[in-house]
Formats: C-alpha cells, sequence, structure tokens
C-alpha cells in the first residue's frame, strides 16, 4: 500500500493485514518503487496524487520492468475525473478506485487479483 497520507496508508495496510494479507507501507514514490523491487509484491495499491513521484510516474517505470509485467497495480485515489481514471489506464494500472475505499470493494479487488 503506497499512499503520502501515512493515516490512511496505515488504516488500509491494517485492514489488509485483518484479511490475512501481508502488508508493505510506502509513502512517497521513491520509497514505492525501492519496496516493490525488494519485495516483489502480487498486487500493488497505489495512491496517485502524491509529491514528487507520483503514482503515475510508479507504475509507468515498474512496467518497464518485465518482472512486474503481471503484477496488478490498483489505484486508489480521490482523483475521480475521466482524465485522471483514462490517465491510469494509460500508466498500466488495472483497476482505478476512488477514495474512501470500502471493505466490500476491497474484497472484490482482492479475489479478482490475488492467485
Amino acid at each position: 500500500m503506497v499512499d503520502d497520507n501515512v493515516d490512511a496508508a496505515e488504516s488500509l495496510g491494517l485492514l489488509l493485514g485483518h484479511m490475512g494479507h501481508d502488508v508493505q507501507l510506502a509513502h512517497d514514490g521513491h520509497a514505492a518503487l525501492e519496496a516493490a523491487r525488494m519485495n516483489r509484491p502480487q498486487l500493488v495499491l497505489l495512491d496517485i496524487g502524491m509529491p514528487g513521484v507520483d503514482g503515475y510516474n510508479v507504475v509507468e517505470r515498474l512496467r518497464a520492468d518485465p518482472a512486474f509485467a503481471r503484477i496488478p497495480f490498483v489505484a486508489v485515489t480521490g482523483h475521480g475525473s475521466d482524465e485522471a481514471r483514462r490517465r491510469s489506464r494509460h500508466a498500466g494500472f488495472a483497476e482505478h478506485l476512488l477514495k474512501p475505499v470500502t471493505v466490500e470493494t476491497l474484497r472484490g479487488v482482492l479475489d479478482r487479483f490475488q492467485p
């Protein structure tokens, strides 16, 4: 889970942990890139609007690495415009979820993308 809002990241991380998932948190794009390369996640929940390296750029950089070709990236963001959704698809996000994400929506995403 990557979000520059530390409280939001930790809350969603706790929820995912209670759902039985191992969770790695990052709070900016650079930390997200490093954590993904070190941990090879099965799924990445990623905020778009972060300072510095934003979520679009994180996904584009990781998608350039063949090791991340099959890993689903899910935008978890406050940006819900048609343009934000178009940009997320173009960058390589598999899903675009608008904050706040409900438990039911999160379960649905996990069911679709977890092996």
